[in-house]
């Protein structure tokens, strides 16, 4: 009996045979040398975040809740008190008056959340994950740097000077008339020049592969899709698409929520209706068409529409309307008077 596997690849290779099959994307070889370095720091990177994750759940395992004081371990005045202990001290007040800034304010919270049963082997384990989280860090910026070298090697992503002159430095001033790739991208809010480069590696510098902003969003596995089978209709399946690519697009669209810009404006009103999850989805979507229009045309430049684009836009009509509706389901009668 011939397995099943076997005819699929015999039917396939039949397809291919007559041309019935299309091209996948393959990138050339300097983006996929740049993919390699952008995939190992992303992965640096979470092994990154798994350490400090570990670190947390020590000191909450020594009854040391500086994390529910300090909004995150990363910072200056957390480290600090961290490596203090590492080094011997265990009074809490000595620990708190090492805090910075505005966690003085916090003194006394921070006098409580230290003062726990962190002992010499907590010291031990909490020391090597910092040395591991620098090791780690260190190896993250040597990658980063070297994604950032190859960018600027390839012509594709080279701007354009305001003399007209190219190259790897060209296009770097904002009064360029074409920004280099890298510069670009980073416009966008959310995206940072090493989250530029790292789409950069995913989705490449020729737009041309995919004739719409759909295909690249279908590519990246950003749109919805069904399965149906007779009269049952299901969601498609996860995990399908450029994981790599969508986990980046994904932190930019996070970033994006935190500004008062239009991608930040949309991320709030989707998730207020349909869940964070959502919104994450569909700004991501919509920062990968950005992205294929900036690419596909060199001299685009990203333009924010403003916070409150879709305020400007909503009919002052269609509002009243459902804001009587909802006050009329109240029990209310309402009568409106405009003002002169």
């Amino acid at each position: 009996m011939v397995r099943e596997d076997k005819l699929d690849a015999q039917w396939l290779a039949r397809l291919t045979e007559m041309g019935l099959l299309r091209a996948s994307f393959v990138p050339p070889k300097a983006i996929r040398d740049l993919r390699d370095y952008t995939r190992a720091r992303t992965r640096l990177v979470r092994e990154r975040t798994r350490c400090w994750q570990r670190l947390e759940k020590l000191l909450e395992g020594a009854l040391v809740k500086v994390s529910s004081v300090a909004s995150k371990l990363t910072t200056v005045s957390a480290q600090d008190m961290i490596k203090a202990m590492i080094a011997g001290e265990r009074d809490p007040r000595v620990l708190a008056g090492l805090a910075r800034t505005r966690m003085r304010a916090k003194h006394d919270d921070l006098v409580a959340a230290l003062d726990g049963t962190f002992d010499d082997h907590h010291g031990e384990l909490a020391g090597m994950l910092l040395d591991q989280i620098a090791f780690l860090d260190g190896r993250i910026a040597q990658l980063g740097a070297r994604a950032a070298e190859l960018t600027a090697a390839m012509p594709g992503a080279w701007g354009v000077n305001s003399d007209g002159t190219t190259g790897p430095d060209a296009g770097a001033t904002p009064d360029a008339p074409a920004l280099n790739a890298v510069a670009r991208l980073a416009e966008i809010p959310g995206i940072s020049p090493d989250l530029a480069r790292a789409i950069i590696a995913e989705t490449g510098l020729d737009m041309s592969r995919f004739p719409t902003a759909g295909h690249l969003v279908s590519w990246a596995g950003l749109c919805p899709s069904a399965r149906q089978s007779g009269p049952r209709t299901r969601a498609g399946k996860k995990g399908q698409g450029n994981g790599y690519l969508r986990g980046s697009l994904g932190q930019a669209a996070l970033g994006a929520a935190r500004t008062a810009t239009f991608l930040g404006e949309r991320y709030h009103r989707i998730a207020r209706r349909r869940g964070k999850a959502r919104a994450q989805v569909a700004v991501a979507r919509s920062i990968l068409v950005i992205i294929w229009h900036l690419l596909k045309n060199p001299e685009a430049r990203f333009t924010d529409l403003g916070y409150g684009y879709y305020q400007a836009r909503t009919d002052t009509d269609r509002r009243l309307r459902n804001h009587i509706r909802q006050i009329q389901a109240l029990g209310f009668e309402v009568t409106l008077t405009k003002n002169p």
